[in-house]
Parts: structure tokens; C-alpha cells; sequence
């Protein structure tokens, strides 16, 4: 998975989650449970912004190579 796929997928998780706070259907303890799991994508998405911030501001030191970005 890309960058730019990871963000999208960080993006609809968080959509979604949204979507079904929203509904007003969920068990306050569901709901919690969602809060939570937001709070860990957020942090994922900023950590893969940050990471992709320090790649862009750090090029590679004179004569060394980028490593490729893992993909999934």
C-alpha cells in the first residue's frame, strides 16, 4: 500500500466511524470502543504524515540512496 493509499484508507476508517456515531445506534460502550479506535487511526494517519513530511524536508546525504517505502 501506498502513501497516498494508506491516508485514503485512514480517511474512510475515520468516515465511517463518523458515520455510525452519528446514527445514534451504538451501545454508549460501542461507542466508546469506536472513540478509542479513531483516536489509534488519527494517530496512525499523522505518523504516515510525518513520516512523509521528514522524507520530503531530509534528501538523501550525497551519494546514498533512498530505501524503497514498504508496501502492503
Amino acid at each position: 500500500m501506498t502513501s497516498v493509499d494508506q491516508l485514503e484508507y485512514f480517511t474512510r476508517q475515520l468516515e465511517e466511524a463518523a458515520a455510525r456515531l452519528r446514527g445514534g445506534e451504538l451501545e454508549p460502550e460501542q461507542a466508546a470502543r469506536l472513540v478509542e479506535e479513531c483516536a489509534r487511526v488519527a494517530g496512525d494517519a499523522a505518523n504516515e504524515l510525518d513520516r512523509r513530511v521528514r522524507a520530503a524536508a531530509d534528501p538523501p546525504a550525497p551519494g546514498q540512496t533512498t530505501l524503497p517505502t514498504q508496501t502492503s
